[in-house]
């Protein structure tokens, strides 16, 4: 399998090392998506070796890095170094986190004029563990969700973190919003809020850093996923 999976036009994904949060083991996934002029657009950045280096210095050059959340920061400081001219935004809450990190922007609930018109987004506010900034990218329909909506599979935990994984719901028929990001939502009026432009999206594919991707119905996933909100 190539290392940059095509996921439609211009949109690339990569599968990224296992890392550890809270005891737990975690896939890792980016994506990268090319705009209309050739930049490249990486959001959540994985790992950096060589080898992906190569590869994606092969499709264009890398002038956008986001962190959708604050808590995809482990790879930002590579990235950094082997990419000094791009520019590196900030999710909320990711310059307190990583004040080693020199971030050149703030992601908003609008996409600057740089991917306007070809990647939206907005921040899905009222959560106490973290405000994640969610992109759609046009060409390909596909939203772009970091810790939101996760999913794994029945076997990758064992023992004592099997039980906790799936009464959080991380373990399901398909992907779902952890039961602990359920509870965190304390400002439900403002999440409904950030949810309607995400339902305003003509979504047909959901891409998440820790799941298996929807690749189609993807708008009546999103439907059913926050139901519950």
């Amino acid at each position: 399998m190539s290392l940059l999976q095509p996921f439609g036009p211009n949109i690339w994904i990569v599968d990224g090392p296992i890392v550890e949060s809270a005891g737990f083991a975690y896939p890792t996934r980016m994506a990268i998506m090319r705009l209309d002029d050739g930049a490249l657009f990486v959001w959540s950045p994985v790992a950096l070796t060589s080898t992906l280096r190569t590869a994606i210095d092969a499709l264009g050059a890398v002038r956008f890095i986001v962190t959708p959340t604050c808590m995809h920061h482990v790879a930002l400081p590579e990235w950094r170094t082997a990419y000094p001219n791009a520019l590196l935004y900030a999710a909320p809450g990711s310059r307190d986190r990583r004040k080693d990190i020199a971030f050149d922007a703030d992601l908003i609930d609008d996409a600057p004029t740089a991917w306007a018109g070809q990647i939206d987004q907005v921040l899905m506010r009222g959560n106490l563990i973290a405000t994640e900034a969610v992109f759609f990218h046009r060409a390909s329909g596909t939203a772009l969700f970091a810790d939101l909506l996760q999913n794994f599979p029945p076997d990758w935990f064992e023992g004592w973190r099997k039980l906790v994984a799936r009464m959080d719901r991380m373990i399901g028929a398909e992907p779902q919003a952890p039961r602990k990001f359920r509870i965190a939502f304390s400002d439900r009026k403002a999440a409904r809020e950030s949810l309607a432009r995400i339902h305003a999206w003509p979504v047909e594919k959901v891409l998440m850093a820790h799941g298996a991707p929807i690749t189609g119905n993807g708008a009546a996933f999103l439907t059913r996923a926050f139901a519950w909100l």
